[in-house]
């Protein structure tokens, strides 16, 4: 979820137009990896860290379409049309953004765990003034038109703001705070995981961004016109935030941005390192190393 002035969870769920979907709340989804609180380099999530997920693919699936479901009732009448300009520039943006995540050797190197799942990119815009946008469960996203108005006519923008959500939901971020709920985690040991969660779904935007044919160094720009537009505004310790700073994550962007065009690189010129018979793992560009 883009939440561009640290909004927390709790005062989202009152201010926001889908309150009442308790379930879409706790799955609002709004490489190399960065370094999970509990990173385990053999593990089935993204980056090979470790991963504990909460719903099987089929259940993750039937969540999305139908908190989905439930979010568009309650905006009705906030909904711009299917066909209208802003819908039909996200839509365009969106697909570019997915036939980049059907990539077989860009799963791999980045770890995602995609076998057996089913995504269903859908897209609408709704009319809020909330800078924001957030992806529920296989790919199911809404976008407020207060962060079209920093988007503006910028495509790479938009594409960071959409790769970011499509990141959340392809690392299963969902599914993963369903299982960490049930594990009687702190509510500050949480926060912090959803900071780590926040960075991850960033990198791996960065590299959709990349294999889209978007400037993934774009992103860097974009978050700090964020950074600005957030200027002034109190802000909450970042341990008490579930977003990361504004700095850490144009830092952490600068840094992934030069990586993920060289993987783009090596991929268009066949520079691809085989996956090690049965790891998929084991795959990794050899120019670039995510």
């Amino acid at each position: 979820m883009i939440a561009g002035s640290h909004v927390q969870p709790e005062a989202r769920e009152r201010a926001g137009p889908a309150r009442a979907v308790a379930l879409a709340v706790v799955l609002l989804a709004g490489c190399s990896m960065p370094r999970s609180p509990k990173a385990a380099p053999t593990g089935e999530g993204p980056g090979g860290r470790s991963q504990t997920l909460g719903l099987t693919p089929r259940q993750e699936l039937a969540v999305g379409r139908q908190s989905y479901a439930k979010v568009l009732e309650e905006l009705q009448g906030k909904l711009l049309p299917p066909d209208g300009p802003e819908t039909k520039r996200c839509r365009r943006v969106m697909m570019r953004l997915a036939e980049a995540a059907e990539i077989e050797p860009l799963q791999r190197e980045i770890n995602l765990r995609v076998w057996g799942y089913r995504f269903e990119w859908e897209v609408r815009v709704a009319r809020e003034q909330q800078i924001n946008a957030f992806c529920l469960p296989a790919g199911k996203m809404i976008v407020f038109t207060g962060i079209l108005g920093i988007t503006g006519d910028d495509d790479d923008f938009l594409a960071t703001v959409l790769s970011h959500e499509m990141g959340h939901a392809l690392a299963h971020h969902g599914s993963e705070r369903v299982a960490r709920q049930k594990s009687g985690e702190s509510p500050l040991e949480a926060l912090r995981y959803d900071r780590f969660q926040e960075l991850e779904a960033d990198h791996i935007g960065i590299f959709l961004m990349a294999f889209a044919r978007f400037d993934p160094e774009e992103a860097v720009r974009f978050w700090d016109k964020m950074r600005r537009v957030a200027a002034g505004k109190r802000q909450p310790p970042e341990r008490l935030s579930s977003h990361p700073p504004h700095e850490k994550r144009i830092e952490a962007m600068y840094e992934w941005a030069p990586k993920a065009r060289a993987a783009k690189r090596a991929f268009d010129q066949g520079r691809v390192a085989p996956p090690a018979k049965g790891d998929r793992r084991a795959a990794r560009f050899e120019e670039g190393d995510s």
